[in-house]
């Protein structure tokens, strides 16, 4: 009801009121134009429609034209959607069979543990390890002992044994020169005694021309331990001629023939050149001097024999010794640089084993490690 007296204001207002003079009046311009053909205005399926005119075919060869070419545009979308779906398919399988196999694999090496509460509520783990780990862990304990403690104490050791052959080699030399010595002193007592009984033995025969003595040979009577005995020697003499019975020639130059009667004759010789006939030197006198004399001679001639084989003796052990000294010593030393050199090899079999083992765990937990990412993602 409002808007009917709203009209009637309207048209009365631009009845009584002229136009605005500044509105621009638009003239319909009447041009001919084309007429739109309707599909009403036809036969709808009529053939002739669609086959005869030129217009309707460039439109439907258009429209074949667009069409295929988006059939193929959607078929390469088509077909590139599909690899892009398989590619995945085939990344999503590959992960889906992997995590598969490790959960099986951590579940087989899980299984293996065992949990052992204690009263003291203090969980501990128990893990029964194959015997590769156990001897994979002891060696490794093995060399890391090797390399921590042999290797440092091999050059300690071998230090000490250095120290030790130098501290044994002056004495080692120094007993050699005194076994050396005793050998020698003993030789040359030894040469010296038979040098000594030699002297007595042909003294005795050439000066008072005695071949025998107590029944015996001078050479069994006589030997090294009493050839120095001047009341041994004496006492034997005398009774000799005691039992003989010795006449005194008058004269030097009587004829002898027994070997009894030429000890006799030096006897008388040894009296008569000693006492010069006065009779102030009884026959017990002469042979006393006369042993004297001999056994004199023969402790010089025993000495000096005794010192010389004792010092050629002793020259000859002591280059003897000092060279099994010195061929014991240089042993020693190779036979300590062999065992450094052994220990020091073994030392770095060892390092390289640890080595090797070490690279083979740190690859292994990597990899546990990739696997619990890949079954954290």
């Amino acid at each position: 009801m409002f808007a009917l007296p709203l009209n009637i204001l309207i048209t009365l207002c631009h009845v009584s009121y002229p136009k605005n003079p500044c509105t621009t009046l638009h003239t319909r311009i009447n041009k001919p134009t084309k007429p739109h053909r309707l599909l009403c205005e036809c036969q709808l399926y009529a053939q002739q429609n669609y086959d005869n005119d030129p217009e309707m075919k460039k439109v439907m060869e258009n429209f074949g034209r667009k069409t295929s070419q988006r059939f193929e545009e959607y078929n390469e979308r088509m077909i590139k959607n599909r690899q892009i779906c398989k590619d995945q398919c085939d990344k999503d399988v590959q992960k889906i069979i992997l995590k598969d196999k490790i959960e099986k694999e951590l579940t087989e090496k899980l299984s293996t543990l065992q949990t052992d509460i204690s009263t003291d509520e203090i969980p501990t783990c128990v893990c029964e390890k194959s015997l590769a780990d156990k001897v994979e862990k002891t060696c490794l304990r093995c060399t890391q002992n090797l390399g921590g403690i042999v290797a440092p104490s091999s050059g300690v050791l071998g230090g000490i044994a250095e120290l030790g052959l130098s501290v044994w080699k002056p004495e080692a030399l120094i007993t050699a020169k005194k076994l050396a010595a005793e050998a020698g002193a003993t030789e040359g007592a030894s040469k010296g005694a038979a040098a000594g009984v030699e002297v007595v033995i042909s003294e005795l025969n050439t000066e008072l021309g005695v071949s025998n003595l107590g029944g015996e040979l001078l050479k069994t009577f006589i030997n090294p331990k009493n050839y120095n005995n001047i009341e041994y020697i004496y006492q034997a003499l005398y009774t000799k001629h005691k039992g003989l019975s010795c006449i005194q020639y008058g004269s030097v130059s009587a004829p002898i023939t027994d070997p009894d009667k030429t000890f006799c004759t030096s006897v008388f010789e040894k009296y008569y050149y000693i006492s010069n006939g006065s009779g102030d030197v009884s026959i017990p006198d002469v042979i006393r001097t006369t042993v004297k004399e001999i056994v004199g001679r023969s402790e010089i001639t025993a000495e000096g024999t005794k010192e010389m084989v004792t010092e050629e003796v002793t020259l000859e052990a002591i280059k003897t010794n000092t060279a099994a000294v010195e061929a014991t010593y240089a042993g020693s030393q190779i036979a300590i640089i062999a065992s450094i050199v052994a220990i020091l090899i073994i030392v770095l079999v060892m390092v390289i084993i640890y080595l090797i083992l070490r690279y083979k765990r740190k690859r292994k937990m990597k990899k546990k490690l990739q696997y619990i990412k890949l079954l954290k993602e």
